[in-house]
Formats: C-alpha cells, sequence, structure tokens
C-alpha cells in the first residue's frame, strides 16, 4: 500500500538528523501555536495564502527564501565544521553517505529554492510597480507559481526526515545518477523536487514577460523601463530558453530510472555526456539569471544614493543583453576536459572571455554614477561597495578558469568552489540583500533598523573572505572538491580559517534576524510616512507605502528615463485628478493552494512509489484546474469612494510627514 516506504525510511539511529528534525518540529509547533493563539489563521488564509496580489505573492516568495537560507547555511556550516575537524585521519563528524546528502541538497537549496525565490520575491514586488501596472498579467498563474516552489521545497525537507536525499552532487551526473549506483529515493527527490520548481519558474518567466511587453504605463518606452526591470525581463527571456532543456534533462534520467530507457547508460547505447551538456546548457545561463536581476538591483541603489541619473542607461541595457546571449553560448567550459579538442575548447574560452566585456561596462557604469556625487552610506549602498570589490574578484578568476589549460589543474579543485562563491554571494545575495533592505520600507511602510543592517554587512563581507579565500589557496595546494576528510597537514589552517569565516557569516544572518524584529518592535520608529524614504528615481516610490492593492489609483503618463524623478522636476508628481474610475482587480482564489498541495501528493507518492497516492494527487491537480477553470466569480471592481478615501490619507500622511521634517 505504500510502495517503497517502511518505519526504516526514518533515520532513528542517526542522532544528528533525529535532533534536526526535532529542533525545526518544535519551532514549527510554536509558530502553529503563536497563530492560534492570536486567532491568525482566517486573516493568513484570505489576505496571504489565498492572494493573488502580486506585492504579497513576493513576500512569501521572500519568506520561502530565508526559510531555505537557514536550511542550507546550515548544510554550510556543517561541511565547513566536518573539513575543520575532519583532518591529519581523522573523520570529522559525519559519516560519508551523511556529508554527500549535506553538500548535495547544499548547493540544490541555494541555488533552486534559496537565490531563486528571493530574486522571484523581489522581482514579484517591485516590476508591477516600476513600469506603471496594477498588476501582473496572470494572477492567479502568480499564485500557482509560488505554490509549486512550496511543494518542491516541502519535498526537499522531507528528504531530511523520510529517506534521503541524493548523494550525487547537486548536478548529479549520470552513471552515479543512475539507479544502479543510486538504487535509494535520493535522486527521486532530486528530480521531482527540481522538474516541480522548474515548472513554477518558467510560468513566471512568461508571466512576467506578457507583463512587461503588455502592461507598461502609457508612454513608457521599452528603453525607457528602470534597469532592474530590464534585468529581470533579459533574466526571464534566459529562464524561458533554459528551464525546458533542464526539465527534458531530469525527465530523461527519471525514465532511465523508472522505465529502464538507459538515454544516459553508456553500456546499453546511451550517452553519459548528453546529460552534462543538457545540465549545463541550463546551468550556465542559470549564474546569469540569479545575477543579473542582483545587477539592475545595484543600479537602482547607486542611482538613489547618489542623487544622480544612472550613468549609461542604455548601454546597460545592451550590455545586459550581450552577458544573456553569451551567458547562453559558454555552456561547455564546464567540461573543457573531456576531450572535446583544442579548437572547441579554444572557442569557450573565448566566449567565457569575452563576458567580462559588457560586465566591465556595467561596474564602470556605476563608478561613473558615483563619480561627483553625494554618496549617502545607507544600508543598500554599502551592500553594492563590497559587491563591486568581492564581484570584480570573482570575475578575474573566471577569467583566469576560461583558460581551457588552467582549467585543465583548476576544473576540480577548490579553486572552482571559490570562484563559483565569489560571484554567486558577491553577487547575486549582496544585490538581493542590498534589495531587500532598499525595498523594505516600500513594503511594509516603515525602514530597516540600519545600525544592525551594517553590522549584518560587516559580518558578511569580512566572513566571505575568510571563508573563501582560502579555499582559493587550497585549490593552488591540490586539495579537491567533495571530500569528506584529509590527511595533508598543509591543508589544514586554511580549513580552519575557512570554518572561522562561516561562523562570522552566521553572525551577520544572526543579526539579520535581530535586525527584522528590531524593527518590526521600534516600526513607529521607523515609520515611513512619504512613500518615498530614499528620494527614489522610479515609479514605485510614486504611490504609498505599503501600496495599496491596485498600486496606482490612475495609471501614470510616462514621458522620460527615471519616469518619478522626471514627475518631481516637473511639478507633476502626486497630482490629484479630477475624479477616478471604478479598478478592475482579480479575486482571491484558493486553487493555487490546492494545486500545490495536490502536486506534493504526486511528487511524494511517485517518489516511494505509492501509485494509489500518485492517481489521487493527479486527479486532484486536474479537478483544482478545472475548478478554477469554471470558477466564474474571479474579480471585482474598486469603488471610486474607496480609491478616493485611500488616497486621501496617503496624501495627509505625506503631509503630515513633510511639515515634521
Amino acid at each position: 500500500m505504500f510502495g517503497k516506504l517502511t518505519l526504516d525510511a526514518i533515520p532513528f539511529h542517526e542522532p544528528i538528523v533525529m535532533g534536526a528534525l526535532g529542533g525545526a518540529g518544535l519551532i514549527g509547533l510554536l509558530v502553529l501555536a503563536a497563530i492560534t493563539k492570536y486567532r491568525k489563521w482566517g486573516y493568513l488564509w484570505t489576505e496571504w495564502l489565498t492572494s493573488v496580489d502580486h506585492k504579497r505573492i513576493g513576500v512569501m516568495y521572500i519568506a520561502v527564501a530565508l526559510v531555505m537560507l537557514l536550511r542550507g547555511f546550515a548544510d554550510a556550516l556543517m561541511m565547513r565544521t566536518q573539513l575543520a575537524m575532519a583532518t591529519d585521519g581523522a573523520m570529522g563528524v559525519f559519516p560519508p553517505s551523511h556529508y554527500d546528502q549535506v553538500f548535495t541538497a547544499h548547493g540544490v537549496i541555494m541555488i533552486i529554492f534559496m537565490a531563486m525565490p528571493f530574486m522571484t520575491g523581489l522581482m514579484n514586488i517591485v516590476v508591477p510597480q516600476q513600469i506603471g501596472a496594477r498588476d501582473v498579467a496572470f494572477p492567479f498563474l502568480n499564485s500557482l507559481s509560488f505554490y509549486l516552489l512550496v511543494a518542491a521545497a516541502a519535498l526537499v525537507n522531507l528528504s531530511l526526515g523520510v529517506g534521503n536525499f541524493a548523494r550525487t552532487g547537486w548536478v548529479a551526473y549520470p552513471p552515479l545518477a543512475e539507479l544502479a549506483f543510486s538504487p535509494d529515493v535520493g535522486v527521486d527527490y532530486y528530480t521531482w523536487a527540481l522538474q516541480i520548481s522548474g515548472i513554477g519558474t518558467t510560468l513566471t518567466a512568461v508571466n512576467f514577460l506578457v507583463t512587461v511587453l503588455r502592461m507598461r504605463a502609457p508612454g513608457m518606452k521599452l528603453m525607457q523601463m528602470p534597469i532592474f526591470t530590464w534585468t529581470c525581463t533579459w533574466a526571464n527571456v534566459l529562464i524561458v530558453a533554459s528551464f525546458p532543456i533542464l526539465t527534458g534533462a531530469l525527465a530523461m534520467l527519471s525514465l532511465d530510472r523508472y522505465l529502464d530507457f538507459h538515454f544516459f547508460t553508456a553500456e546499453a547505447g546511451g550517452n553519459a555526456m548528453m546529460y552534462l551538456n543538457l545540465f549545463w546548457a541550463w546551468g550556465h545561463p542559470e549564474v546569469y539569471i540569479l545575477v543579473l536581476p542582483a545587477f539592475g538591483i545595484f543600479s537602482e541603489v547607486v542611482s538613489t544614493f547618489t542623487g544622480k541619473r544612472l550613468f549609461g542607461h542604455t548601454s546597460m541595457i545592451i550590455a545586459s543583453g550581450v552577458i544573456s546571449v553569451l551567458g547562453f553560448m559558454v555552456w561547455l567550459h564546464h567540461f573543457f576536459t573531456m576531450g572535446s579538442g583544442a579548437n572547441v575548447n579554444a572557442f569557450f574560452g573565448i566566449a567565457t572571455m569575452v563576458i567580462s566585456v559588457p560586465t566591465g561596462v556595467k561596474l564602470f557604469n556605476w563608478l561613473f554614477t558615483i563619480f561627483r556625487g553625494r554618496l549617502r552610506f545607507e544600508v543598500p549602498i554599502l551592500w553594492t561597495l563590497g559587491f563591486m570589490v568581492t564581484f570584480t574578484i570573482g570575475g578575474m578568476t573566471g577569467v583566469l578558469m576560461a583558460v581551457p589549460g588552467a582549467d585543465f589543474v583548476l576544473h576540480n579543485s577548490l579553486f572552482l568552489i571559490a570562484h563559483f562563491h565569489n560571484t554567486i554571494i558577491g553577487g547575486a545575495v549582496f544585490g538581493y540583500l542590498a534589495g531587500f533592505t532598499y525595498w523594505f520600507p516600500k513594503v511594509f511602510g516603515f525602514r530597516l533598523e540600519p545600525k544592525l543592517g551594517k553590522a549584518a554587512f560587516w559580518f558578511w563581507q569580512i566572513g566571505f573572505y575568510f571563508a573563501f579565500m582560502p579555499l582559493y589557496i587550497l585549490g593552488f595546494l591540490g586539495m579537491t572538491r567533495r571530500l569528506n576528510h584529509t590527511n595533508n597537514p598543509a591543508w589544514d589552517i586554511w580549513l580552519y580559517v575557512a570554518l572561522f569565516g562561516a561562523l562570522l557569516i552566521a553572525c551577520g544572518i544572526g543579526c539579520q534576524l535581530l535586525q527584522l524584529g528590531v524593527s518590526i518592535w521600534q516600526r513607529k520608529k521607523l515609520v515611513d510616512q512619504t512613500g518615498d524614504p530614499w528620494n527614489g528615481h522610479t515609479l514605485e516610490w510614486s504611490i504609498p507605502s505599503p501600496p495599496p492593492s491596485y498600486n496606482f489609483a490612475v495609471l501614470p503618463q510616462v514621458q522620460d528615463i527615471d519616469a518619478f524623478t522626471d514627475m518631481k522636476e516637473k511639478g507633476t508628481a502626486y497630482a490629484k485628478p479630477a475624479s477616478y474610475a471604478p479598478i478592475h482587480m482579480p479575486r482571491n482564489t484558493a486553487a493555487g493552494v490546492w494545486i500545490g498541495g495536490f502536486t506534493l501528493a504526486l511528487g511524494f507518492a511517485l517518489i516511494w512509489h505509492i501509485w494509489w497516492l500518485a492517481i489521487v494527487g493527479l486527479v486532484g491537480i486536474v479537478g483544482s484546474m478545472l475548478a478554477r477553470a469554471y470558477d466564474d466569480d474571479r474579480d471585482f471592481y474598486i469603488q471610486p469612494a474607496e480609491i478616493e478615501a485611500t488616497e486621501r490619507a496617503a496624501a495627509e500622511r505625506r503631509a503630515l510627514a513633510a511639515t515634521s521634517a
């Protein structure tokens, strides 16, 4: 009845796992008890879980990302601890099987379930407001995409206590990922979680491409869109082009495992190298999917906190496009050592180096924007300045690894790990944290406490250098990746330093959690009445904080780049119209919740071969979709009187803030 699932699947014999499960379960129970005590279930259901408001969906994406950041960083801390303790022949804390699951889960979680939802959350919150839209093109599809992510993240977390996760590394190369070498359910958790989340991500990209192409404010030309919107658009183009490749590769791997298709089994006529090509045809664009929106955030932050228009607006758009195109063309540099030949390696090496040119254009544009500006050292600009130094180092090491001869020496060493984290943490994660602080007052109506924010930045920045610069040295000293213990005294000191750096980053994350708590506690002191706490350039700062559900009472007329600054300069900002018209809005729906729940059941059933549950999940998904399709009560109108009252209250708050200032 339960397929391969038995009580033996629960790791009662592993105290570390059971301790983690117990701690997570206790925290979950406390949260549920608090919600019940304060009678917030109805509020959560009606205002958040069933919402199709792009801003609330964005907040929920970021909430998932922060939870998965804690899970993924806990894995990273365990890895650093293991390698620091398992020196000179010692075996450390974790047995090899458990350690292999930890480093596989760390990579998957940080890329797919932390960075991607963080980026998608910021995009959800900001892009419709920046282009003067009231929502995304397909609000229900937005909700559905989110709950597919939740279902996939739940599968990954279930693997911690029911069965196990993959032991293959986050790339899951065959033949190791084939059934003969990974007969347990770990790879199945991996394939189904990534396929489910990938479908949701693809739907999100389609949704936002339609949104920016069809729902821009009157007068806003494509080349007048803010840089953050443009970089998200380029990222969505890459998602639409690359995520189906990943889905296809994982579908073939699943067919290999479930039905003996042997797409990737050499002795049965398959080709394991085909998986590598397909995986990295998605995997390398994925790096730019993550980092391009961060580039857009840095552009917004630099422009705002220098009090200047961004230098080279058009060149930034073109550079982002060139990065996107080139980023899709260089996947083979991930396996220079696989015998493709000198000419092929030379082409992909040169193409990889060329990416540094448009990236350099961006860096110099930021520097020229700062030049002769009055830079305000708020928390978002600290993340930006830290990025400019850190990412430059990562870029230079990337150019080094683009040389096939050097890559032959370094490709499987910790030098590669240091380079990758140099670009993803120093680029994408620093960018998301800058954007989180920058747009937080827009979403919630109060700023984050700055002192703790600055402390978090310095712990992250200093901790990063202690954690990852030693890995460059270890790479040159010959230490390869994926080791679970070492026996070389020359490596020991660098492994200890790397653990110290990870502990500093843990302090930074602790400061950020404390910052959130303190900011909520002191929200009246940190309140933003103006809607424009940073003196921003783009349209999201022209509406109240937090924004009303409809965003704009009247769609703005855009005449220039940096539309809100243009309005302020012309004296037309906050102009009150003669009258308001009813606003058409989508109604909340629980369909996304139900489809996500049935998808979770289907995924779990396919992993454990519980076929009756798989049928229930599939029927539930189809039934929920049909129920949504035949639901005629999908929308409503906000009446002018309500709009008038909301806008009048916002105007009064702005006037009060101006008077008190």
